[in-house]
Order: C-alpha cells, then structure tokens, then sequence
C-alpha cells in the first residue's frame, strides 16, 4: 500500500560519493532535500581502493572543494597517507594522492551528513520515480513511501541490478556485499531512458599478520605535503606505508592454467571493464611478455589488518585466488579476509544527459557518478557535486551552472561524457584536458571560489579565507614587479653569482628574474629584499612567473575557443533541413543534441565542414551571434 511520507525540494538516491555530494550541495544551498540509501551503514562506502587523488583526480578534489564540496575536508579528517605525485614533471601534471582510512572517512561523511541542516537521511529502496507532464514528481520506495520532490538526482553507483561474480558463481548483490537495487532499472526504461552495462572489479583483501614485509619494498608517505583541502592547515599526521611487490613467472603459470575458468574469458562477464584499470588476468594474458608485475600491499585503515592488493583486480575462483597470492614475495603464507569479485551493472548511456546533468528525456531527472558510466571515486563526487547544485538550481529556478573544458577538469569531465560515445567505464586523464597548465591544483581556488560563493555553496569562512590569499598575491606579485635593481647592486649581482646565473646588465623587476629557473623566491626572503610569506603564497607566484608565457599562450587558446563553444545551438533544430551537411554529420548531431557549436565540433563524425555550414544556417536565425 502506498502512502504520503513528505514533500522535498531535492531527492538523491544513493549515498556514495556522488550522492553525499550532491545531498550536501543542494542542502547548503537552501533547499530541502532527502538522501536515500540502501544501508546507511554503507554511507561514502570505499568499496575498492581507499586512495584518492593522483593524475586528474587530485585537481577534480581539490575543484571539488573550491566550489564547496567535501570530499577534500573529509580526506584531510581521514587520510593515513599523503604523496605527492610526478614531483620531478611541471605543474600541471603534479598531483597529490591520500591513502585513507576507509572506516573513518566514512564515520566522518555520515557525521557531516547527520549535522547538516536541511538535509534528512533515510534507509531506503527506491523501486519507482514518477512524472507529471514529462517532468519527476515523486519516488516511491519499496515499503510503500511516496515522497513528492521537485527535482531528483540518481546516484546509485554500481548497485543497478548488480551482479557479484567470482569464478563460475554469479549472484545478485551490490559492492561489498551489500543490497543490489533490483528495481530502479526497470523505472528509468519506462521513462525511455536508455541504460547500458558495464563492468568493474576489486582484489582480494588479506591479513596484515599473514604477510612477510621484509620481502617487499616500503613505500612511505612524504613528510610534508600540503593538506587535500583549501580551508585545512598544514599539519603534521603519523604516516602508514604502503609496500611494494611483483608478480612472478609462478603468478602467471598459475593463471595461465586457470584461465578456462576466469569469467573474463568464460563468457560469464558480458559487462566492458575499465581498459585503465584491468583485471589481473587480462594483464597476464595481453602482456605475455612480461614476467611480473608491480603490485602495492595498501592498507585500508589504523585500526584494522585488512590491506588492500593494488593491482590485482580478479573475478578467478577464490581457490585460484589464494593460489596466485602465495606465489608473490612477501604473501607465502597469506589468509584471505575479502575475495576479489567482478560486479556488473546497470548505467545510464550518457549522451542523455545535457552538460548540467539533467536528463535531456525527463525534465528536472540528474544523474551522477558510475551510473553515468564512469569510474572513480573522485569522478562520481565531482559529478554528484555538479548535480546537487543543478537541481539545487532547477527547484529555485535559477540558470544551471555549467563549467566549461577551460575552467575545470569538471568541465572536460562532464563535457566528456556527454559528447563522446564510451564502450568502456570513464576515467579522466590529464592528457584529456586541452588546457591542463591552467586548470592546476594549486590554482583551483583561484578559478573556482568565486563561482561556487555566485551560487551561494562557499561559505562566509572560506569565502574569507580566500579573499585574504588572493589580496596577498596580488600585493607580493605587485611588490615583485615595481622591486627593481640595477647591475651596481651588489645584493642582486652576489647572489646571481653565488648561483650560477647570468648577471643582469639593465635594471631589472625581481618579477623578471624570478622567472629564470634557477632562481628561487624563497630566495628573495632570505636576502631580506621581500617579507617572509607563507609557503602558498610562495609556490603559486612562482608557478605563474616561471610558466607565465605558457600560461598566456593557453589563455589565447582558450579565447578563440570560447567562440565557438559560446555560441548556443537552438533547442529542436531540425538538423534534415539544412542543406550540405554530410550525412553523418546529420545522424550524429540528432544522436548527441549538442548544446553549443564548441560541442559540435567535438562529436566523432562530424567534420569541419559540417561546423562551417552548421554556423551559416544559424547565422540565418534571429538572435545568434
């Protein structure tokens, strides 16, 4: 029996990281929202690896947290380890990454859940949405509850008829084991929304106390990193390490004779895994070359013995499984705690959805996260954030906020997914970003702050906050660039020497010396020419003078980029009647509905010429500029 339980401006369904993004961004935004999930026990649930960040995914947090987001505060609650990655490349591809304590990430989300206002948690299965008039209206749980909205956002990660596999045993279940959600898939098709199915899969866990640590390679945490989040201090945190191991010849034997019974190769997998992301049997098998393979011994938390196998996702038997394990140096005598598995499942095609995540289908419908078949962690907060504050935006009937590809790795992300067909799960790379020296770590804040305060996400404390670092690197970057010497100043002409840089024969700003390599700031500090300045404040100016002719060059890029991707394509053109446009073009702008010509010209099949003709029709129609 169904039954009236409440009215919300906001539903999310499903609390992983998408969904305590969204939640969370919608509710501080000012609209009345309700999460549900399936377990609440299951709240920001790291299901496979307890690391977050690295290459793409640490500027996706740390955007993430400019805008007001929590995943970066979160980690910095959590985290039992921090590196920094690519430290000997440029900027632009360094990266932070954190090992957390997955049980204390997730007491701390579902604590900053429970404590914020306007926002109501309920264990739940959500079995229908409705509509009125093309538009969501409502959801109806699996006891009966109906609970009138004005806009839900679908998080539900990998749990859409989610099927574990290991070996030749198959059965229904969602990640770790928990509740699949069973009916929400049969919903979205009567909606018309198209779904697909992907795959993905986690290694086996192992006890601590089983292995011998003296046959592998320590691999600590660096002793002073930056913290996750703009609005934490830097602070010292006792460090737990990870550890490096091979595989050896024996591991790939031990595969190869099995392999008759890995559902990669079975058949029992019909789902596309992540190519980024293998199972370790399909490493084996497309690298036969290789005789081992690097495998990190992580572990998932202060106060457990579980550690995590990076690198040896498998779906083979669990017999099979233990076999392989005790062939790898330091794991001779290991026990199990948790069997690798596969799971399969449902996602939503994301071509559906326009670039604010709204369904283009169901009127005031946001999905996010692997139901739009992505991976990671930190692409699905990303997308759940960006959902929250759309449909945060959609009820108060204000514009939907959009980053574009030159603003955030958000924006390559999401513009990704809606313009670009995926056969496989979507992992965000730096090399997918045009302009990946200007969308830093480092600079997030600077790019993002002020559009997350325009939507009203940031708050007074850290809108402050960043006020005050922004007013200190315009005065020291000021300072910097009216500070002159000449050649007869011996401060400057001594310590040019002393390094081994050219000596200066014109007056010249300590802005333009800064910019040769070997010339430090910090530099400058310690001579007495400029006040001590915190280390921030330090890196970022000298990043921007270093790289400021490449900074300028992308900026230019980004310009006559803007062009295009600023000009809108009316909604319900007819596409067939515009003359000359080549018919693939015709079929793949009626498949993608794209938004702006920028997108246009991204979708595989359609040509140049096709955008050239495309431009000379609209210029036809009223008001496009």
């Amino acid at each position: 029996m169904i039954y009236e339980a409440g009215k919300y401006g906001v539903i999310v369904i499903g609390a992983g990281h998408a969904g305590c993004e969204a939640a969370l961004a919608a509710a501080r935004m000012g609209v009345s929202t309700l999460l549900v999930t399936l377990n609440i026990e299951g709240i920001a649930l790291m299901p496979c690896n307890p690391s977050v960040g690295g290459p793409a995914k640490a500027q996706l947090v740390r955007e993430i947290d400019a805008l007001g987001g929590e995943m970066a505060v979160n980690l910095d609650k959590s985290s039992i380890q921090m590196r920094m990655i690519n430290t000997g490349k440029g900027p632009a591809v360094q990266s932070l990454r954190a090992q957390a304590d997955k049980q204390e990430y997730q007491k701390e989300m579902r604590k900053t859940i429970l404590g914020q206002p306007g926002l109501h948690l309920l264990m739940a299965e959500i079995v229908e949405i409705e509509t009125r008039d093309g538009r969501v209206c409502a959801v109806i749980t699996r006891t009966g509850a109906r609970f009138l909205c004005d806009a839900v956002v679908v998080t539900s990660g990998t749990y859409l008829q989610g099927r574990i596999i290991i070996g030749d045993l198959t059965y229904d279940g969602g990640p770790g084991n928990q509740y699949p959600a069973t009916e929400l898939s049969k919903s979205l098709l009567s909606l018309g929304i198209k779904l697909g199915r992907f795959k993905t899969g986690t290694p086996p866990r192992v006890d601590r106390k089983s292995v011998d640590f003296s046959k592998t390679l320590e691999q600590p945490g660096d002793p002073d990193v930056p913290p996750f989040s703009f609005m934490s201090e830097v602070y010292s945190r006792e460090q737990l390490s990870c550890w490096l191991t091979h595989s050896t010849p024996e591991t790939h034997r031990i595969v190869m004779d099995n392999i008759e019974r890995a559902p990669m190769f079975t058949g029992v997998i019909k789902g596309k895994g992540p190519r980024y992301c293998p199972s370790f049997e399909d490493k084996v098998v497309r690298f036969a070359h290789k005789d081992s393979h690097q495998l990190f011994i992580e572990p998932e938390g202060r106060d457990t013995d579980e550690m995590y196998i990076q690198g040896l996702n498998t779906s083979l038997p669990e017999d099979v499984q233990l076999q392989v394990l005790r062939s790898i140096p330091g794991m001779e005598n290991v026990r199990i705690l948790r069997t690798g598995y596969a799971i399969e499942y449902d996602y939503v095609i994301p071509l559906q959805l326009k670039l604010s995540l709204e369904s283009k289908v169901v009127e005031a419908l946001f999905t996010a996260g692997q139901i739009n078949g992505t991976s990671g962690y930190e692409e699905a907060a990303a997308q759940g954030l960006m959902a929250g504050i759309n449909a945060a935006l959609k009820v108060q009937g204000r514009e939907a906020f959009v980053l574009k590809r030159s603003e955030a790795y958000i924006g390559v992300l999401i513009d990704d997914l809606v313009t670009k067909e995926a056969d496989e799960p979507y992992r965000l790379l730096t090399s997918r970003a045009e302009y990946r020296l200007l969308l830093r770590q480092d600079n997030a804040d600077l790019r993002l702050t002020e559009k997350g305060r325009a939507i009203g996400l940031v708050s007074d404390q850290r809108w402050e906050k960043f006020v005050s670092k922004k007013k200190q690197l315009e005065e020291l970057r000021s300072l910097l660039e009216k500070t002159t010497f000449t050649p007869a100043d011996s401060i400057i002409s001594d310590y040019l020497k002393k390094i081994g840089s050219a000596i200066i024969r014109d007056r010249i700003s300590l802005w333009e010396l800064l910019r040769r390599p070997e010339v430090a700031l910090q530099d400058f500090i310690d001579l007495g020419i400029i006040p001590p300045q915190k280390k921030e404040i330090i890196e970022q100016l000298e990043i921007q003078s270093k790289y400021e002719g490449y900074i300028n060059k992308q900026q230019e890029q980004v310009k006559r980029f803007e062009k295009l991707d600023n000009k809108i394509i009316p909604a319900g053109i007819e596409y067939r009647e515009i003359k000359a446009l080549s018919s693939e073009g015709i079929q793949r702008l009626e498949q993608f509905k794209p938004e702006t010509i920028g997108q246009a010209s991204r979708i595989a099949g359609v040509t140049p010429a096709d955008i050239n003709i495309l431009l000379i029709f609209l210029k036809k129609i009223e008001g496009f500029k």
